[in-house]
């Protein structure tokens, strides 16, 4: 698919949201408005492939729940290995799209692998994630970031305190929740572990306060070229305050890669490659 197709879309979703504008801009490069509106199942998720693992699959449990957080009551989704052990814990960040069965879906995967795995439901204080996601985006832009940070950090807690958790607590965000991922990782020191996929970097400054080992999954930075150049930037400043961590870039990749979901951004490849290595960052400090 045509790259400005793709990065019209990206537009239209995380900034302008005005679908007029984007099939009059796409009508240009497709050949028309009908080609256009042809190439929007391609461009957007599909919710019906969020099925890598089942709901009901006999070897997880999985719940919506509530928690207290900073800014009042915050819903969450949780997957958990079907037994009465204790495992480390998972909070999920979403993309600006919100808790959608996508993201529900990477949770059942983390049971699977044997977490606790939390979904948390960022859009909380405007609402909660709207049915299919539309308008998900609009809400994310009236969030406050601090208070978005400390509802993480009282995420964090709560996992922290169910019975089915050891006390080890992790985290993986997407997108706009590996932005808010980091952030978290800078606001609770008692993170074990921090995962992020092609998020865009905090300020450098905040590199130091960042205290749990930390993965980061970039797209090809050809193709995501301002968080590529700001993932490496962010680099210099982990290395040089001696913080530990990893950046992978995934040549060929586009921004939202892992997202299985969305055909014109999914890359089979890249995405196990960059699960993969998020299960052994996780296995190596959460057990």
């Amino acid at each position: 698919m045509d790259q400005r197709l793709i990065d019209l879309h990206h537009d239209y979703v995380h900034h302008h949201f005005d679908r007029r504008r984007f099939l009059e801009e796409a009508a240009k490069l497709a050949g028309s408005i009908g080609a256009a509106v042809a190439l929007l199942p391609l461009l957007d998720s599909n919710y019906a492939l969020a099925e890598t693992i089942k709901e009901n699959d006999t070897r997880i449990v999985a719940e919506r729940v509530t928690f207290p957080g900073a800014t009042g009551a915050v819903k969450g989704y949780v997957a958990r290995p079907n037994d009465n052990a204790k495992h480390p814990g998972i909070i999920i960040v979403h993309e600006i799209v919100g808790l959608n069965p996508h993201i529900e879906d990477i949770a059942r995967r983390l049971a699977i692998a044997g977490y606790v795995a939390m979904g948390v439901d960022f859009l909380s204080p405007v609402g909660g994630t709207p049915v299919e996601g539309r308008g998900a985006a609009q809400l994310a832009m009236k969030l406050d970031a601090a208070e978005t940070t400390a509802n993480g950090v009282a995420a964090v807690k709560y996992l922290r305190s169910r019975p089915d958790v050891n006390g080890k607590i992790g985290e993986v965000g997407f997108c706009w929740g590996g932005r808010v991922a980091q952030t978290i990782a800078v606001g609770d020191p008692t993170l074990s572990a921090a995962v992020i996929f092609y998020g865009e970097p905090p300020a450098a400054s905040d590199a130091v306060q960042v205290h749990a080992p930390l993965l980061m999954n970039f797209a090809d930075p050809k193709l995501d070229v301002r968080n590529g150049e700001e993932a490496l930037v962010y680099e210099k400043a982990l290395k040089a305050a001696g913080k530990t961590y990893e950046l992978h870039f995934y040549p060929g990749a586009q921004h939202g890669f892992n997202n299985d979901t969305n055909a014109a951004r999914y890359n089979e490849a890249a995405a196990k490659e960059a699960w993969g290595r998020t299960l052994d960052w996780f296995k190596k400090y959460l057990g």
